[in-house]
């Protein structure tokens, strides 16, 4: 018979909320995003605990910790600091808990996703948690974000644009409100000049489109594209021409269109659309006020609008969460093109 395999307890504290308006968000999203990640399926014993006044997760994995499970530990949105827990060290009784260096290497610092203000503002960790969401639902979970493009065709004020290119992907955001996006090119030129990141950009015109699109590189040697359009996101395919296939569409739908019939219209004139331009392997998530429209609801009409599979598995299936008084239950839906 076989030595058993060493089992590693981890204890991973929740990310702090900079809002107390989010302070229940990591409890109820750290638990669905960890089991989702490429580590989910060989946890166990996974449960929230408090020590000394902190919440933590606290889980088993198999063997000791690798480099890849570090990777993994540290691209997540609702999880903090990493620790190996023990009840006991000699005769010195736990819990106690050793760091484990688990940072992402960010391309650019997560801040920028958070100094950017807007109205309509979704919180920037969750829209870390919308990306990853994404990703571990796709064919590309493992790969790194370096080799990655994502595309937020509801893009407002870019927050999802900046914290995919913290996590280091190539991003194309649009907009139909010309303020957002100007500001939003306004707002990409200022933060890297103060923060001394190389940028070069060049600004075009598509006149049979009524659009305008704004070309970002940011850094040098291993630069990143960050593509800015005002325009119709039911033209999201001609507006993004040249910037190629994204292998994730991650939005938060709008929330002043609700159950009624202008949501149902905006979905259903630009699922078809995305599903067609996501690349093969690829993923579509987005968010909604799920306080009158209800998870049943939308995903009978997003199977019905469009050629994907809503993936319902577990924990696909419980990412309800409430958000504050107005929004008191915000839900996420993931598919992917059949």
């Amino acid at each position: 018979m076989g030595a058993m395999t060493a089992t590693t307890r981890i204890a991973a504290q929740l990310a702090p909320q900079r809002s107390s308006q989010y302070s229940n968000l990591a409890r109820d999203l750290a638990e669905p995003e960890l089991l989702a990640s490429p580590l989910g399926a060989a946890l166990h014993d996974l449960s929230l605990r408090s020590i000394a006044g902190q919440d933590y997760l606290q889980f088993g994995l198999p063997g000791p910790i690798t480099s890849e499970t570090i990777r993994q530990l540290a691209s997540m949105a609702m999880i903090g600091g990493v620790f190996e827990l023990f009840d006991s060290i000699g005769d010195v009784e736990g819990p106690l808990l050793r760091p484990i260096p688990a940072v992402h290497p960010a391309f650019v610092s997560p801040d920028m996703a958070a100094t950017r203000r807007y109205k309509g503002k979704t919180n920037e960790a969750f829209t870390h948690f919308l990306c990853n969401m994404a990703k571990y639902a796709s064919d590309f979970c493992r790969d790194d974000w370096s080799a990655l493009d994502v595309v937020d065709p509801l893009c407002g004020g870019g927050t999802t644009l900046f914290a995919a290119l913290a996590l280091g992907a190539d991003v194309a955001g649009i907009d139909v409100d010309r303020t957002d996006i100007e500001t939003t090119a306004t707002f990409i030129g200022q933060y890297c000049r103060e923060n001394r990141i190389a940028l070069s950009s060049k600004e075009e015109r598509l006149r049979k489109l009524n659009a305008r699109r704004w070309h970002f590189q940011l850094g040098r040697d291993d630069g990143r594209r960050c593509l800015l359009v005002h325009g119709d996101a039911r033209e999201t395919k001609e507006l993004l021409a040249g910037f190629g296939r994204p292998h994730l569409i991650v939005t938060d739908l709008p929330y002043g269109i609700q159950h009624n019939a202008p949501l149902r219209g905006l979905l259903g004139d630009c699922l078809p659309i995305w599903a067609e331009l996501v690349a093969p392997g690829g993923a579509i998530a987005f968010s909604w006020d799920a306080t009158r429209f209800t998870r049943e609801e939308m995903v009978e009409f997003v199977s019905a609008a469009a050629p994907v599979e809503v993936v319902g598995r577990p924990p696909y299936d419980r990412l309800s969460h409430r958000v504050d008084r107005v929004i008191k239950r915000r839900d996420v839906l993931v598919a992917r093109r059949r």
